[in-house]
């Protein structure tokens, strides 16, 4: 299952966000150092269209996609060293798939801030440093390791070396692997050093209650911020109005989020927007037992779709009866979108789109 790591300074709002997320009741006190070991909760990916296909399709009940998210315990500078949690807060971000960065954006007299004041531009560049150095060291050594066999001809040290060299000149400058749009030649060569810069990363902006619905004075800042990478994908937030929230019933809630010109709440935005991150897509099938959602990375090509669900699908994939969720829900079913020819039959090389419904029709 997908892991997102949820990082900041300490006392941003990181247990508030991951309890939003998963209900799960973590303690969010306001001091540093309240998370040490890491928190862990799965949670549902929201998608409104795997209710109306169980519905149409009259399954008995739906399985949808999941996601786990780490709260991870507050970064301090020097963390690359030691510092604070530094080494245990470095481990656990090498297990996440990406990261959703915390950035405090409000003021509050009655919350510290573990560095006096609030910026959250500084404080997302305190992260990122400290990320940058833990890959520099990592590629540093990896370089000792592999540069006298590539002086003395070995072909893949020298592939390597090639790889490195220039991940270790754009660390040295401040700048993260994510930012460098290496080639799948070169991903793989440095995929074993896991390094911690190259995770896509969703900055999750805690606002003010009061900004939230628009577009806060610091919001748009935040984009100006130097070192922030072009098209980053940024979620604001209010974690104080997510805790109101909680407190309410469903049908209050509704009214509560139309009424501040939302449509979802933060947890399903942050969800959507790790999903969205991680370069996913969902498709679906059904039966009369169920309707499932299934991710997969975009791109994906049917076999390995149908490996999702079973390796036997994949290793005697025939084809994939297909059919997009809008044409789906048009025509109000399967047996309905079979009488009027619009069930496709698609081959290996079919690219699964986001919303398929599939039928896999395969031997083994």
């Amino acid at each position: 299952m997908l892991q997102v790591g949820i990082v900041g300074l300490p006392n941003v709002g990181k247990s508030s966000l991951f309890n939003a997320l998963t209900a799960a009741g973590a303690p969010a006190e306001n001091y540093p150092f309240c998370t040490v070991d890491p928190n862990i909760g799965t949670v549902e990916v929201p998608d409104p269209r795997l209710e109306r296909i169980r519905s149409i399709a009259g399954s008995r009940e739906s399985v949808p996609t999941f996601i786990r998210f780490v709260d991870i315990a507050g970064l301090v500078e020097g963390a690359s060293r030691g510092e604070g949690l530094g080494n245990q807060f470095l481990g656990q971000i090498r297990e996440v798939d990406a990261i959703a960065h915390v950035l405090r954006c409000f003021e509050d007299p009655d919350v510290t801030h573990v560095m006096g004041s609030v910026d959250p531009g500084r404080d997302r560049g305190v992260v990122e440093t400290e990320l940058i150095l833990a890959d520099l060291e990592s590629v540093d050594r990896r370089i000792e390791k592999v540069e006298k066999k590539a002086r003395s001809g070995e072909k893949e040290p020298i592939r390597e070396m090639k790889a490195l060299e220039p991940v270790f000149r754009a660390l040295e400058s401040g700048k993260a692997v994510r930012e460098l749009g290496l080639s799948h030649a070169d991903l793989e060569i440095i995929q074993g050093l896991d390094l911690l810069s190259l995770k896509p990363v969703l900055y999750v902006l805690n606002v003010a209650e009061e900004e939230v619905g628009g577009s806060g004075d610091r919001i748009p800042r935040i984009d100006g911020v130097p070192g922030m990478e072009a098209g980053a994908a940024v979620v604001p937030i209010s974690l104080a109005l997510e805790s109101e929230l909680a407190l309410l019933e469903p049908e209050e809630r509704a009214e509560f989020l139309s009424e501040m010109g939302l449509q979802e709440d933060c947890a399903s935005r942050v969800i959507r927007g790790a999903f969205q991150l991680l370069g996913l897509i969902t498709f679906f099938t059904t039966n009369e037992k169920q309707a499932t959602a299934w991710a997969i990375p975009r791109g994906t090509k049917a076999p390995e779709a149908a490996g999702v669900i079973h390796t036997d699908f994949q290793r005697g994939f025939i084809r994939a009866e297909t059919i997009g969720f809008e044409e789906f829900a048009r025509l109000g079913g399967i047996k309905e979108a079979r009488d009027e020819g619009a069930i496709r039959s698609e081959g290996k090389d079919y690219v699964v789109a986001d919303g398929d419904i599939l039928l896999i029709r395969f031997n083994v």
